[in-house]
């Protein structure tokens, strides 16, 4: 009887690699993507994102346009475990951090290790040179903490805002007002549209006379850079309603062309709203975009705290411990949408 199960085991997806995962290594061959990758050892294409987070230096900032002969690591899909312990977050501490909730699997009180980032800076702030102790303070009203809570100098970081194009756009509010660590991680923004749709984006000028949903306070610089300007000058038409929710029901009543979000966004309003199996993420991303801790440029230990966490980040990305972070994170997130 134990031999008919371990065959029927062998005819599985992924079962041979679930034997082996930990020591596999994948070698990009021509007409390879992300997603086709995911789907050999996954059986889902859904999965891309566990490779991509695994691979940051070959894979993170450009997309999903791995060169041939790239070899990926293949990690393994862990199970539920507790989140790591905290020694340096006290009450009482050296340095105030502020974040804030609903913003699940990044940040959030009821997600695992309040969420994939927050257990990001704790493992970083750990992995520091000179460590300190920290607190971590919850404000649920996002527009308060740049200015005034940050801007203030009433907290010393804060934690996770996307970086602008500040060498085109210096006179952005974050970008003369904030310094940014090294992205904590770095996050694709997708094009969703209906499975079966003519829409491609092989290059930009596939969007030229689209119409685009994005929601109302999302950032739009990735659709405005220099070499883009879509929206300045016209060559899209931008609806920005205000919910994701929204903008998949306008793309279901086919009064938008694609649903611009990033991944992780995107896939949980599909699963809430029961539209999984009916949309669809393009394999290009519109835009890659790093998830950064932000410090005043007014305060006076800024470039000692932009130092330390960026030591931090640095020798945290470079152990087995980033990994195991996020691995964790999508092994919950994965399971709660599918």
């Amino acid at each position: 009887m134990k031999r008919i199960f371990v065959a029927l085991l062998s005819l599985m997806p992924g079962a041979a690699f679930a034997q082996d995962c930990g020591d596999v290594v994948h070698r990009v061959k021509e007409g390879e993507t992300l997603f086709s990758i995911s789907e050999i050892y996954y059986g889902s294409q859904v999965r891309w994102s566990l490779i991509f987070y695994s691979n940051q230096t070959s894979v993170g900032g450009g997309g999903f346009d791995v060169p041939v002969g790239t070899d990926l690591k293949i990690p393994c899909q862990p199970g539920m475990t507790i989140p790591d312990e905290t020694p340096l977050q006290v009450a009482d501490a050296d340095m105030k951090i502020l974040t804030g909730g609903n913003f699940a699997p990044f940040t959030d009180r009821d997600w695992l290790g309040d969420g994939m980032i927050t257990e990001l800076v704790n493992a970083a702030m750990e992995a520091t040179p000179d460590p300190v102790s920290y607190s971590i303070t919850w404000e649920d009203d996002w527009s308060k903490h740049l200015f005034p809570m940050l801007d203030s100098k009433e907290f010393d970081m804060g934690f996770p805002w996307y970086k602008p194009n500040c060498d085109e756009n210096r006179d952005h509010e974050r970008c003369k007002n904030f310094h940014f660590s090294d992205p904590v991680m770095e996050l694709p923004n997708l094009l969703f549209v209906k499975d079966g749709s003519d829409f491609t984006f092989d290059v930009d000028d596939d969007v030229v006379g689209r119409t685009l949903c994005r929601p109302a306070g999302y950032f739009t610089f990735d659709m405005e850079s220099a070499d883009r300007m879509w929206i300045t000058n016209d060559l899209i038409d931008l609806v920005q309603p205000a919910t994701p929710v929204d903008c998949f029901n306008l793309l279901m009543d086919d009064q938008v062309d694609a649903v611009a979000l990033n991944d992780f966004t995107g896939r949980t309003t599909l699963s809430d709203m029961a539209l999984s199996d009916r949309v669809i993420a393009l394999d290009r991303p519109l835009s890659v975009q790093g998830l950064h801790i932000i410090i005043s440029k007014r305060h006076w230990r800024g470039t000692t705290h932009l130092y330390r966490i960026n030591a931090g980040l640095r020798a945290l990305k470079e152990s087995n411990r980033y990994g195991q972070i996020i691995s964790r994170h999508l092994a919950q997130f994965n399971s709660e949408i599918n």
